[in-house]
Parts: C-alpha cells; sequence; structure tokens
C-alpha cells in the first residue's frame, strides 16, 4: 500500500488510488468538450475500480488498468475529490504509477482538491 499513506482504512485507499488512477487523462479530454452522461461517469468509475484496485495492495498496474486510464473522463473523477480524500493519496507515488501506464501529468493540474506539482 506505498500509494496510500499509513494509517488509512483500505476502502477509502481503494475508492482514492481508483479515482486518483484516471485522473491522468484529463490533457486529452478537457479540450474536447464532449458531455459525458451521469450513467456513463458511474460506468467509467466501476470499470476503474475493477481494473485497478490491485494498485492498492502494491501491485503494479495491469495492462487492463493501464487502459482504463487512458480512456476514462476527467469530468467523471475530479468531482470526487474533496479535501479528506485527496489527504490520502501519496501525489508522487500516484504519478509515478501513472507515467508507468504511459499517461502525462500536467505540471500544476488541479483535481477537486487534488493538487500535483
Amino acid at each position: 500500500m506505498e500509494l496510500v499513506k499509513r494509517g488509512r482504512s483500505s476502502s477509502w485507499a481503494l475508492m482514492a488510488m481508483v479515482v486518483l488512477m484516471l485522473v491522468a487523462h484529463s490533457e486529452v479530454k478537457m479540450g474536447e468538450g464532449a458531455q459525458v452522461s451521469p450513467s456513463q461517469c458511474k460506468e467509467e468509475r466501476q470499470l476503474g475500480i475493477n481494473n485497478c484496485k490491485s494498485l492498492v495492495f502494491g501491485q503494479p498496474a495491469s495492462p487492463a488498468c493501464c487502459q482504463r486510464i487512458r480512456v476514462s473522463h476527467w469530468e467523471c473523477v475530479c468531482p470526487a475529490f474533496d479535501a479528506k480524500l485527496a489527504a490520502l493519496i501519496d501525489v508522487n507515488r500516484a504519478i509515478s504509477i501513472l507515467k508507468g501506464c504511459g499517461r502525462r501529468v500536467p505540471r500544476h493540474f488541479k483535481c477537486g482538491a487534488l493538487n500535483f506539482p
């Protein structure tokens, strides 16, 4: 559980990890202006949870998880990042995972209450 700060619940950690993994595609999707329905967002979040939950336990991202990172919409993810959830994330470790999946993380990117350096 390298990504999650020690002493936090694993259910919060799972949710935080999945949400963070979906953030990475934002620089691609932001300019597209595509509207995503609430049901599409819900489906994307569930697919992210199913494909990326092993990350919470320190395992590397699977090909299916990396694919989910590349195709999910930021509009579905960022609203979930309140201060409580953002406090659970080790941003540097998350950036490493995102880069490992081939996704660039924009400098000074802000997603909800989560801030990337």
